[in-house]
Parts: C-alpha cells; sequence; structure tokens
C-alpha cells in the first residue's frame, strides 16, 4: 500500500474487537482512528464501507482483540539474560543469588558491548511483544559505578521513537557499610551523583538489603530526600520482600514519608510511589489489608506484583510442610475485588539467578496468573490485563493513562493487536505469538511466525 499521504501518528485500525465487558459489543467489529497520536474516531465496522486507498496508514486486524499496549512498571535492564554465566545453582535461595548476580556483575564494567546487547535485546523483544513503556532499573554501586547507567541511558535515546523508556537508578546493594554506621557509604554518594544526569527520572532502593530494620528506614528516609533535593518526582522502592511474620512492614514507613510530603504546608514537592514485591503484605489479615488501604488513603502508592520471581523465590522455609511453599505473590483480582486496590504486574527478571524462568510477554503474567490466583472470571480476567497494562502505566506516572480497557476518544493511540485471539478470555488464557505493536498512532513492531507442517 502507498503511504505517500499518511503521517507519523495517522492511523486507522479496521476490522478490529474491542474488550467490552458487554458481550454484544465484544463481538462487534470496530474502526479507530488515529491521528498525531491520539484516537479522534470509534465506529462501527463496515466492510463495504472501507476505503480501496486509505489516506492513512491502515491495519486490517482480521477480527482479531486489540488492548492498550503492554508496560513492563518493573524491570532490570542490567541483570537480564546472565542465567549461563551464574554457574550451577546449588540451592536457588536468594543469598546464593544475590552471590552469583554479583559475581556476574563484577564484569558488566569490563564487557559494555555485552551489558549493551542484553539491554537492547531486552527492549527490542519486548515491543515485538506488544510494550510500548517500562520502567527499566539499573543498578549503581561500587561494582558498576555508572556502567549500567550510561548502557541505559543509551539505550534510552535509540528506542526513543518507539518506547517509552524511565530510567531508574537504583540501589540494589546496602546504603550503609555495616550495621553501626550513622552515616551512608559509597553506595549512597554514587546514587545522588547518578540521579543529577540527564535523562534520569526514577530513583529507588530495596531497603531490606540494609542490615538492620532503622538503616532500612533511614535508606526509605534518604532515598525521599534526594529525590526531593533533585525535583525527582517517581521514587520506586523494592520492599518486605519476604513471608516472615515477624518483620515489620516497611510500607508504614514509606507511607509516613510520603504524608510528610504532602501535608507539609510549605513544601510543594509530591512524589509518586511504586512497591515491588511487597510479599510480606500476603500475610496480612482482612483487618490489616483494610487497615493499609485506609492509612493509603489517596496517596499515589502503587504496588507491584512479580509473580515470577515471588512464586520461584519466596516460600522456601515450607518446603517439607504438607501443601510446600505458599503463593507468595500479591494477589491482583483479589485485592482489586476485595479492597478495591489497583495492583501492576510486571516481569522483573529474564533469565538470571533471581528469576531463571519465564519470558518478557506480559501477557504471559496473566496467564500464570489464572492459574495462582484462580482467576478466570470476567472481572478477574479484566484485573489481571489491567495489571500489566494501564496499572503498570500508572505506577510508571504515565500522564494521560486511560481509565478503561476500551479506547476512548482523546486516548493516547497505544495498542496492541493479540492476532488470533478474539476474545479478552482467550487472550489472557492461551495469548498468540502473532502480534502488532502500534504506538501514538504509528507501527512500530509486527511480530509474525512461519510454521511448516510434515505429514506422512
Amino acid at each position: 500500500m502507498d503511504n505517500s499521504n499518511s503521517s507519523a501518528g495517522s492511523l486507522v485500525i479496521v476490522n478490529v474487537r474491542l474488550p467490552y465487558a458487554d458481550q454484544e459489543k465484544a463481538a462487534q467489529r470496530w474502526m479507530v482512528e488515529c491521528l498525531d497520536g491520539l484516537i479522534t474516531k470509534i465506529t462501527s465496522f463496515q466492510p463495504e464501507e472501507s476505503l480501496a486507498n486509505p489516506p492513512w496508514t491502515s491495519v486490517d486486524a482480521n477480527g482479531s482483540l486489540m488492548l492498550p499496549s503492554l508496560c513492563h512498571s518493573h524491570i532490570h535492564l542490567d541483570k537480564c539474560f546472565i542465567l549461563d554465566r551464574c554457574g550451577e545453582l546449588v540451592n536457588g535461595d536468594f543469598s546464593e543469588a544475590m552471590r552469583v548476580t554479583n559475581e556476574a556483575k563484577a564484569n558488566f564494567a569490563l564487557d559494555t558491548d555485552d551489558l549493551y546487547g542484553r539491554g537492547n535485546r531486552l527492549i527490542r523483544e519486548s515491543i515485538e511483544n506488544g510494550v510500548t513503556a517500562m520502567r527499566a532499573h539499573v543498578e549503581v554501586d561500587t561494582t558498576v559505578k555508572f556502567t549500567c547507567l550510561d548502557v541505559g541511558l543509551a539505550l534510552q535515546a535509540k528506542y526513543q521513537p518507539v518506547s517509552d523508556i524511565q530510567v531508574a537508578v537504583f540501589a540494589q546493594e546496602p546504603l550503609f557499610v555495616a550495621s553501626g554506621d550513622t552515616t551512608p557509604g559509597p553506595n549512597f554518594y554514587l546514587l545522588e551523583e547518578a540521579i543529577k544526569r540527564e535523562g534520569v527520572t526514577v530513583v529507588g532502593s530495596a531497603p531490606y538489603v540494609e542490615a538492620t530494620v532503622e538503616l532500612a528506614k533511614r535508606n526509605i528516609a534518604l532515598i525521599f530526600e534526594i529525590a526531593r533535593l533533585q525535583s525527582i518526582e517517581l521514587i520506586d522502592f523494592h520492599l518486605d520482600y519476604n513471608l516472615d511474620p515477624t518483620s515489620e512492614p516497611l510500607i508504614y514507613e514509606v507511607i509516613t514519608q510520603m504524608k510528610c510530603c504532602y501535608e507539609n504546608p510549605v513544601t510543594v514537592y509530591r512524589p509518586r510511589i511504586s512497591i515491588g514485591h511487597a510479599t510480606r503484605l500476603q500475610l496480612f489479615t482482612p483487618e490489616e489489608w483494610q487497615g493499609l488501604v485506609n492509612s493509603i488513603g489517596d496517596l499515589p502508592i502503587t504496588f507491584i506484583s512479580l509473580p515470577q520471581s515471588d512464586i520461584y523465590m519466596q516460600g522456601r522455609a515450607e518446603k517439607d510442610t504438607t501443601l510446600g511453599p505458599p503463593r507468595g505473590t500479591l494477589r491482583v483480582p483479589y485485592l482489586a475485588r476485595k479492597y478495591g486496590l489497583q495492583v501492576a504486574m510486571s516481569v522483573n527478571n529474564v533469565e538470571n539467578a533471581f528469576t531463571p524462568q519465564g519470558s518478557l510477554d506480559p501477557l504471559s503474567l496473566c496467564t500464570f496468573g489464572a492459574a495462582i490466583f484462580q482467576a478466570v472470571i470476567p472481572e478477574d480476567l479484566r484485573a489481571l490485563t489491567r495489571s500489566v497494562t494501564l496499572t503498570s502505566k500508572l505506577a510508571m506516572g504515565m500522564k494521560e493513562t486511560p481509565v478503561d480497557l476500551v479506547p476512548s476518544v482523546g486516548n493516547p493511540a497505544d495498542f496492541v493487536i493479540i492476532h488470533g485471539n478474539y476474545t479478552l478470555q482467550s487472550a489472557v488464557l492461551n495469548p498468540g505469538y502473532e502480534r502488532t505493536t502500534i504506538r501514538a498512532g504509528s507501527v512500530v513492531a509486527t511480530r509474525r511466525c512461519m510454521t511448516t507442517l510434515f505429514i506422512r
């Protein structure tokens, strides 16, 4: 087709199904028109009225389902695809994962081409899956210094035309060297320097790696402070990553710090917080959950469930109990239905010692979630889908995030067409491989498969 008259962000998608809750509307086929990166018109598709030579670029979905584009709200750009250099795992627990990953990290600065290549593969394959936005964590510490950050910023610039990539400078290692320290160590000062770099919009840490609970709380306070000083409004904590009923849930420390920001009449600093993992919250009683929801109130805090990592890593102490390790990851559909709490889901890691299994496809988390959450009723399928699309974008603080899975006029024209899936149920429970990824009204990736069947 000659697209000489088309312009960037001008697209018409025809013969497409949309994820309406109403079954009659869900069965209909629609035409979605986009201009300058926004949806301008949605009408019922009439094949006899389709243009033979459309003035814009057109995509014929052939009746397949179109969803909001997918999102990685929490993914580690630098630690991907390193399982082959972690040696043979002996027990697979967290301490071993930290040790072998740190050994692999020691070589990151020595081979930046490899670091760049792995990150490049992660982004490219993600876009092919239908991802148009991601928060990419890059570690800053005394081992890698700014190597991962430099690579992350370079990849951000490369893919800027086709994907929104937030570079999050992240302290996986402790900010305090020893349990008795009263001042932070060199990891903190490297992080403080890193957030001044152009292109960095997120700062985060893993307070649970500190030697004591008090140092973990000081870690949280330090992150708030340096973010405020640099006017960084997006903070990402990897928090409460345990299933220990005796441990203090540090989410309340985050809430306390948040309230100091929002209730201070002097400052106008208003950060948005994402909380990754938070597996400790799985031990909450209904009363504790309601208390947490009440404590959060209107504060912009979004939890991110990381089921591939959480289920693999958590609960190992219970391997010899009758039922074995529990389902140690936030129950996305249940929390939405019971408490109105919208929880995102994300891939976190791929092919490393923390998450050796799984793919880069966010929809695979929905399929996994249908089983571990026992969630296949329509309401739950929608919650799962939202978690890897709209709620994940909300966790990233993306402006103009749509409020519904069904597109509306004026929404950003960011979609993924799941070819061969015609219902939301089908797309969640058995998502197709072939996809078309659309960002800001332009097709940025297509993925097709070629098969050959030999029958004798």
